[in-house]
Protein backbone atom coordinates (compact mmCIF):
# COMPACT_ATOMS: atom_id res chain seq x y z
CA UNK A 1 0.00 0.00 0.00
CA UNK A 2 1.37 3.38 -1.05
CA UNK A 3 2.20 5.40 2.08
CA UNK A 4 1.31 8.69 0.41
CA UNK A 5 -2.11 7.42 -0.72
CA UNK A 6 -4.63 9.39 1.33
CA UNK A 7 -8.25 9.29 0.18
CA UNK A 8 -10.26 12.50 0.44
CA UNK A 9 -13.34 11.85 2.59
CA UNK A 10 -16.23 14.16 3.42
CA UNK A 11 -17.53 13.37 6.90
CA UNK A 12 -20.42 14.58 9.03
CA UNK A 13 -18.89 17.12 11.42
CA UNK A 14 -20.92 15.93 14.42
CA UNK A 15 -18.98 12.64 14.52
CA UNK A 16 -16.16 13.86 16.72
CA UNK A 17 -15.16 17.06 14.90
CA UNK A 18 -17.54 19.61 16.44
CA UNK A 19 -20.45 19.76 18.92
CA UNK A 20 -22.91 20.73 16.20
CA UNK A 21 -25.80 18.35 16.77
CA UNK A 22 -29.26 19.90 17.17
CA UNK A 23 -28.87 19.42 20.95
CA UNK A 24 -25.35 20.88 21.04
CA UNK A 25 -23.68 17.49 21.44
CA UNK A 26 -21.11 15.53 19.44
CA UNK A 27 -21.18 11.80 18.69
CA UNK A 28 -17.61 10.48 18.24
CA UNK A 29 -17.28 7.28 16.21
CA UNK A 30 -14.49 4.73 16.73
CA UNK A 31 -14.01 3.91 13.05
CA UNK A 32 -14.09 7.56 11.99
CA UNK A 33 -11.48 8.30 14.66
CA UNK A 34 -9.25 5.38 13.60
CA UNK A 35 -9.41 6.42 9.95
CA UNK A 36 -8.04 9.90 10.73
CA UNK A 37 -4.45 8.67 10.35
CA UNK A 38 -5.14 7.27 6.87
CA UNK A 39 -7.39 9.76 5.07
CA UNK A 40 -7.85 13.51 4.72
CA UNK A 41 -11.20 14.47 6.21
CA UNK A 42 -13.43 17.32 5.07
CA UNK A 43 -15.95 17.74 7.93
CA UNK A 44 -19.28 19.42 7.21
CA UNK A 45 -22.55 20.04 9.01
CA UNK A 46 -25.10 20.90 6.35
CA UNK A 47 -27.72 22.06 8.86
CA UNK A 48 -25.37 24.60 10.44
CA UNK A 49 -24.22 25.74 7.00
CA UNK A 50 -27.76 26.65 5.93
CA UNK A 51 -28.11 28.93 8.94
CA UNK A 52 -29.60 26.71 11.64
CA UNK A 53 -27.93 27.37 14.98
CA UNK A 54 -26.46 25.19 17.74
CA UNK A 55 -28.45 24.14 19.62
CA UNK A 56 -31.45 24.35 17.28
CA UNK A 57 -35.00 23.19 16.95
CA UNK A 58 -34.99 19.82 15.15
CA UNK A 59 -35.81 19.49 11.47
CA UNK A 60 -37.56 16.52 9.90
CA UNK A 61 -38.35 15.07 6.51
CA UNK A 62 -41.91 15.46 5.30
CA UNK A 63 -43.54 14.07 2.16
CA UNK A 64 -45.86 16.75 0.80
CA UNK A 65 -47.47 16.74 -2.65
CA UNK A 66 -45.17 13.82 -3.53
CA UNK A 67 -42.14 16.03 -2.79
CA UNK A 68 -39.57 15.46 -0.03
CA UNK A 69 -39.36 18.53 2.21
CA UNK A 70 -36.91 19.46 4.97
CA UNK A 71 -39.18 21.00 7.60
CA UNK A 72 -38.71 22.62 11.03
CA UNK A 73 -41.98 22.22 12.98
CA UNK A 74 -41.13 24.79 15.70
CA UNK A 75 -40.80 27.63 13.20
CA UNK A 76 -43.10 26.15 10.52
CA UNK A 77 -40.28 26.73 8.03
CA UNK A 78 -39.09 24.69 5.04
CA UNK A 79 -35.36 24.47 4.29
CA UNK A 80 -35.32 22.19 1.24
CA UNK A 81 -34.17 24.84 -1.23
CA UNK A 82 -31.46 26.10 1.09
CA UNK A 83 -30.15 22.55 1.65
CA UNK A 84 -29.99 21.77 -2.07
CA UNK A 85 -28.32 25.11 -2.86
CA UNK A 86 -25.72 24.57 -0.11
CA UNK A 87 -25.05 21.01 -1.30
CA UNK A 88 -24.31 22.15 -4.85
CA UNK A 89 -22.03 24.98 -3.65
CA UNK A 90 -20.20 22.68 -1.24
CA UNK A 91 -19.58 20.01 -3.89
CA UNK A 92 -18.31 22.67 -6.29
CA UNK A 93 -15.80 23.78 -3.62
CA UNK A 94 -14.26 20.31 -3.26
CA UNK A 95 -10.99 19.93 -5.16
CA UNK A 96 -11.11 16.15 -4.87
CA UNK A 97 -13.28 13.58 -3.11
CA UNK A 98 -13.20 9.78 -2.96
CA UNK A 99 -15.89 9.02 -0.42
CA UNK A 100 -18.37 10.11 2.24
CA UNK A 101 -19.08 8.95 5.81
CA UNK A 102 -22.42 10.42 6.84
CA UNK A 103 -24.46 10.47 10.04
CA UNK A 104 -27.14 7.82 9.92
CA UNK A 105 -30.85 8.54 10.42
CA UNK A 106 -30.25 12.28 10.06
CA UNK A 107 -32.89 14.19 8.01
CA UNK A 108 -29.99 15.85 6.21
CA UNK A 109 -27.25 13.17 6.12
CA UNK A 110 -28.93 9.78 6.56
CA UNK A 111 -28.33 7.50 3.56
CA UNK A 112 -31.33 5.23 4.24
CA UNK A 113 -33.94 4.39 6.87
CA UNK A 114 -34.54 8.07 7.69
CA UNK A 115 -38.03 8.72 9.05
CA UNK A 116 -40.17 10.59 6.52
CA UNK A 117 -43.47 11.92 7.85
CA UNK A 118 -46.47 11.73 5.54
CA UNK A 119 -47.48 15.30 6.27
CA UNK A 120 -46.68 18.15 8.66
CA UNK A 121 -49.30 17.24 11.27
CA UNK A 122 -48.20 15.23 14.32
CA UNK A 123 -50.73 12.46 13.74
CA UNK A 124 -49.53 11.47 10.27
CA UNK A 125 -47.86 8.16 9.51
CA UNK A 126 -44.32 7.74 8.19
CA UNK A 127 -42.14 5.83 5.73
CA UNK A 128 -38.38 5.39 5.35
CA UNK A 129 -36.28 7.62 3.10
CA UNK A 130 -32.99 9.43 2.54
CA UNK A 131 -31.73 12.73 3.94
CA UNK A 132 -31.75 15.75 1.62
CA UNK A 133 -27.96 16.33 1.71
CA UNK A 134 -27.31 12.58 1.34
CA UNK A 135 -29.64 12.47 -1.63
CA UNK A 136 -27.64 15.23 -3.32
CA UNK A 137 -24.42 13.32 -2.56
CA UNK A 138 -25.70 10.22 -4.37
CA UNK A 139 -26.99 12.36 -7.22
CA UNK A 140 -23.63 14.11 -7.75
CA UNK A 141 -21.33 11.16 -6.89
CA UNK A 142 -23.18 7.89 -7.66
CA UNK A 143 -19.95 5.90 -8.05
CA UNK A 144 -18.05 6.98 -4.93
CA UNK A 145 -17.67 5.13 -1.62
CA UNK A 146 -20.63 6.42 0.42
CA UNK A 147 -21.72 5.01 3.77
CA UNK A 148 -23.17 6.02 7.11
CA UNK A 149 -21.33 5.30 10.33
CA UNK A 150 -23.85 2.80 11.72
CA UNK A 151 -23.51 0.43 8.77
CA UNK A 152 -19.71 0.62 8.99
CA UNK A 153 -19.80 -1.31 12.27
CA UNK A 154 -20.42 -4.34 10.05
CA UNK A 155 -17.16 -5.99 8.96
CA UNK A 156 -18.06 -6.87 5.36
CA UNK A 157 -19.66 -3.48 4.69
CA UNK A 158 -16.61 -1.75 6.17
CA UNK A 159 -14.20 -3.91 4.15
CA UNK A 160 -16.14 -3.13 0.96
CA UNK A 161 -16.20 0.59 1.76
CA UNK A 162 -12.43 0.69 2.31
CA UNK A 163 -11.58 -1.40 -0.78
CA UNK A 164 -13.77 0.86 -2.91
CA UNK A 165 -12.45 4.05 -1.29
CA UNK A 166 -8.78 3.23 -1.83
CA UNK A 167 -9.31 1.85 -5.33
CA UNK A 168 -11.08 5.05 -6.38
CA UNK A 169 -8.31 7.09 -4.78
CA UNK A 170 -5.71 5.16 -6.78
CA UNK A 171 -7.73 5.69 -9.94
CA UNK A 172 -7.85 9.43 -9.25
CA UNK A 173 -4.04 9.41 -9.42
CA UNK A 174 -4.28 7.65 -12.80
CA UNK A 175 -6.68 10.35 -13.99
CA UNK A 176 -4.10 12.97 -13.02
CA UNK A 177 -1.46 11.21 -15.13
CA UNK A 178 -3.96 10.89 -18.00
CA UNK A 179 -1.86 8.42 -19.99
CA UNK A 180 -2.76 5.04 -21.45
CA UNK A 181 0.35 3.59 -19.82
CA UNK A 182 -0.93 4.58 -16.37
CA UNK A 183 -4.38 3.15 -17.13
CA UNK A 184 -2.95 -0.12 -18.45
CA UNK A 185 -0.86 -0.49 -15.28
CA UNK A 186 -3.88 0.25 -13.05
CA UNK A 187 -5.97 -2.37 -14.84
CA UNK A 188 -3.18 -4.94 -14.57
CA UNK A 189 -2.56 -4.33 -10.85
CA UNK A 190 -6.26 -4.49 -10.00
CA UNK A 191 -7.12 -7.46 -12.21
CA UNK A 192 -7.90 -9.94 -9.44
CA UNK A 193 -9.57 -7.45 -7.11
CA UNK A 194 -11.85 -6.39 -9.97
CA UNK A 195 -12.48 -10.02 -10.85
CA UNK A 196 -13.54 -10.72 -7.26
CA UNK A 197 -16.06 -7.89 -7.44
CA UNK A 198 -17.40 -8.51 -10.94
CA UNK A 199 -15.86 -10.78 -13.56
CA UNK A 200 -18.17 -9.23 -16.16
CA UNK A 201 -17.01 -5.68 -15.40
CA UNK A 202 -13.37 -6.75 -15.09
CA UNK A 203 -13.55 -8.02 -18.67
CA UNK A 204 -15.38 -4.89 -19.83
CA UNK A 205 -12.72 -2.68 -18.20
CA UNK A 206 -10.05 -4.72 -19.97
CA UNK A 207 -11.85 -4.16 -23.27
CA UNK A 208 -12.01 -0.41 -22.61
CA UNK A 209 -8.27 -0.30 -21.88
CA UNK A 210 -7.47 -2.28 -25.04
CA UNK A 211 -9.25 0.48 -27.00
CA UNK A 212 -9.46 -1.42 -30.27
CA UNK A 213 -11.70 1.30 -31.70
CA UNK A 214 -8.96 3.93 -31.16
CA UNK A 215 -11.28 6.20 -29.17
CA UNK A 216 -10.03 9.58 -27.85
CA UNK A 217 -8.26 9.45 -24.46
CA UNK A 218 -10.99 11.48 -22.73
CA UNK A 219 -13.65 9.04 -23.88
CA UNK A 220 -11.62 6.03 -22.73
CA UNK A 221 -11.11 7.47 -19.25
CA UNK A 222 -14.75 8.51 -18.95
CA UNK A 223 -15.98 5.05 -19.93
CA UNK A 224 -13.46 3.35 -17.64
CA UNK A 225 -14.52 5.41 -14.61
CA UNK A 226 -18.20 4.65 -15.21
CA UNK A 227 -17.58 0.89 -15.38
CA UNK A 228 -15.23 1.00 -12.39
CA UNK A 229 -18.12 2.41 -10.38
CA UNK A 230 -20.40 -0.37 -11.61
CA UNK A 231 -17.79 -3.00 -10.68
CA UNK A 232 -17.73 -1.80 -7.07
CA UNK A 233 -21.46 -1.32 -6.77
CA UNK A 234 -22.07 -4.29 -4.47
CA UNK A 235 -20.25 -6.34 -1.85
CA UNK A 236 -18.66 -9.32 -3.65
CA UNK A 237 -19.95 -12.81 -2.99
CA UNK A 238 -17.87 -15.40 -1.16
CA UNK A 239 -17.92 -17.54 -4.30
CA UNK A 240 -16.39 -14.72 -6.35
CA UNK A 241 -13.35 -14.55 -4.09
CA UNK A 242 -12.98 -18.33 -4.04
CA UNK A 243 -13.00 -18.42 -7.85
CA UNK A 244 -10.29 -15.75 -7.95
CA UNK A 245 -8.19 -17.51 -5.32
CA UNK A 246 -8.45 -20.78 -7.24
CA UNK A 247 -7.33 -18.93 -10.36
CA UNK A 248 -4.26 -17.57 -8.56
CA UNK A 249 -3.65 -20.96 -6.92
CA UNK A 250 -3.39 -22.47 -10.40
CA UNK A 251 -0.17 -20.52 -11.07
CA UNK A 252 1.83 -22.68 -8.64
CA UNK A 253 -0.39 -25.58 -7.50
CA UNK A 254 1.58 -28.15 -9.48
CA UNK A 255 4.70 -27.26 -7.52
CA UNK A 256 3.10 -28.01 -4.15
CA UNK A 257 3.01 -31.24 -2.19
CA UNK A 258 -0.38 -32.87 -1.61
CA UNK A 259 -0.25 -31.70 2.00
CA UNK A 260 0.35 -28.11 0.95
CA UNK A 261 -2.45 -28.25 -1.62
CA UNK A 262 -4.88 -29.59 0.97
CA UNK A 263 -3.85 -26.87 3.42
CA UNK A 264 -4.51 -24.10 0.89
CA UNK A 265 -7.80 -25.58 -0.31
CA UNK A 266 -8.93 -26.14 3.29
CA UNK A 267 -8.43 -22.43 3.99
CA UNK A 268 -10.71 -21.66 1.01
CA UNK A 269 -13.36 -24.02 2.37
CA UNK A 270 -13.22 -22.50 5.86
CA UNK A 271 -13.62 -19.03 4.36
CA UNK A 272 -16.59 -20.26 2.30
CA UNK A 273 -18.29 -21.60 5.43
CA UNK A 274 -17.68 -18.36 7.33
CA UNK A 275 -15.27 -19.86 9.88
CA UNK A 276 -12.40 -17.51 9.01
CA UNK A 277 -12.14 -14.02 7.44
CA UNK A 278 -10.94 -13.45 3.88
CA UNK A 279 -7.55 -12.25 5.11
CA UNK A 280 -6.58 -15.82 6.15
CA UNK A 281 -6.77 -17.59 2.74
CA UNK A 282 -5.50 -14.42 1.03
CA UNK A 283 -2.37 -14.42 3.22
CA UNK A 284 -1.90 -18.17 2.73
CA UNK A 285 -1.94 -17.61 -1.02
CA UNK A 286 0.34 -14.61 -0.81
CA UNK A 287 2.96 -16.61 1.10
CA UNK A 288 3.26 -18.94 -1.91
CA UNK A 289 3.31 -16.06 -4.37
CA UNK A 290 6.25 -14.65 -2.37
CA UNK A 291 7.91 -18.07 -2.27
CA UNK A 292 7.74 -18.50 -6.05
CA UNK A 293 8.44 -14.79 -6.61
CA UNK A 294 5.89 -14.08 -9.32
CA UNK A 295 6.23 -10.31 -10.01
CA UNK A 296 2.82 -10.02 -11.73
CA UNK A 297 0.98 -11.64 -8.84
CA UNK A 298 3.01 -9.82 -6.20
CA UNK A 299 1.94 -6.50 -7.72
CA UNK A 300 -1.79 -7.23 -7.32
CA UNK A 301 -3.88 -4.98 -5.07
CA UNK A 302 -6.06 -7.89 -3.94
CA UNK A 303 -3.48 -8.70 -1.22
CA UNK A 304 -4.07 -5.38 0.53
CA UNK A 305 -6.59 -3.10 -1.21
CA UNK A 306 -6.45 -0.81 1.82
CA UNK A 307 -3.99 -0.38 4.74
CA UNK A 308 -3.71 -3.58 6.77
CA UNK A 309 -3.87 -1.51 9.97
CA UNK A 310 -7.54 -0.91 9.17
CA UNK A 311 -8.27 -4.64 9.04
CA UNK A 312 -10.43 -5.19 12.14
CA UNK A 313 -12.63 -8.28 12.15
CA UNK A 314 -14.82 -7.12 15.04
CA UNK A 315 -18.41 -6.97 13.87
CA UNK A 316 -21.74 -5.55 14.99
CA UNK A 317 -23.37 -8.95 14.64
CA UNK A 318 -25.99 -7.62 12.21
CA UNK A 319 -24.28 -8.70 8.97
CA UNK A 320 -27.19 -10.28 7.16
CA UNK A 321 -29.62 -7.55 8.19
CA UNK A 322 -27.37 -4.69 7.12
CA UNK A 323 -26.13 -6.18 3.87
CA UNK A 324 -29.68 -6.95 2.76
CA UNK A 325 -30.65 -3.27 3.04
Amino acid sequence: MEKELRPQVVVSKCMGFDACRYNGQTLPDKFVEKLKDYVDYHPVCAEVEIGLGVPRNPVRLVMENEQLVLYQPASDTEYTGEMIAFSDAFFDSLKAVDGFILKGRSPSCGTKDVKVYLGKAKTTGSIKGQGIFAGQVFKRYPDLAIEEEGRLTNFRIREHFLAKLYTLCRYRQVEKAKTMAALVKFQAQNKYLLMAYSQKEQKELGRIVANHDKLPLEQVFSSYKAHLGIAFLRIPRYSNYINVMLHIFGYFSEQLSSGEKNFVLDSFEKYKSGKIPLSVPINVLKSYVIKYNDPYLLDQTIWAPFPEELMDISDSGKMAELISK
